[in-house]
């Protein structure tokens, strides 16, 4: 039975391109959500291809209020911006997640650091953080290698599952190659 539109976000971090699982399984994942809804459009974000990582000019700008921003501020964050914003606009998010040395790739840890924001993607409440993305799909299309998925040794997908629920995201799916 079809369903309405779908706004997906397909974000890569595996460092390959030809032959890599993780960008495979997202592309079947992606292909069966477009079985199963009207319209789908996808979003790809190949964060291998290069991620900025959090510096100082970022965290002084971050830390700056909005209102107080400067041209060098705003510039300091308009990637990040584009980054929650494509991740807000989306229903459902599906990460490939190589699994190198027991956990994620650095590229999707540059992603995570330039989400996770503050006022934009959480919010700190009396009981702590509350995350602000909520009604969101999450699918992690995960290849391992030698670490077993869910073993003592996955950091990966415990960590991701953390920070999903985070900024909100609590309905996670890990399919596994």
């Amino acid at each position: 039975m079809s369903q309405q539109s779908l706004q997906v976000l397909d974000l890569s971090s595996s460092g390959r391109n030809d032959g890599s699982v993780t960008r495979e399984l997202s592309a079947r994942l992606i292909a069966s959500l477009q079985d199963q809804y009207d319209s789908v459009t996808v979003k790809h974000r190949d964060l291998a291809a290069g991620m900025p990582f959090v510096d100082e000019r970022w965290i002084e700008a971050n830390f700056t209020p909005e209102n107080a921003r400067n041209a060098e501020h705003r510039e300091a964050l308009a990637y990040s911006d584009t980054l929650i914003n494509e991740l807000k606009n989306a229903d459902a998010v599906v990460i490939g997640v190589p699994i190198y040395n027991f956990t994620i790739a650095a590229s999707l840890k540059a992603w995570i650091d330039m989400i996770c924001r503050a006022q934009l993607t959480f919010r700190y409440a009396e009981n702590g953080a509350e995350g602000l993305l909520e009604g969101k799909k999450a699918y992690l299309t995960v290849a391992s290698g030698g670490a077993v998925v869910g073993g003592a040794a996955d950091f990966a997908t415990p960590y991701l599952r953390y920070v999903l629920a985070f900024i909100g995201i609590t309905d996670v799916e890990v399919i596994t190659a």
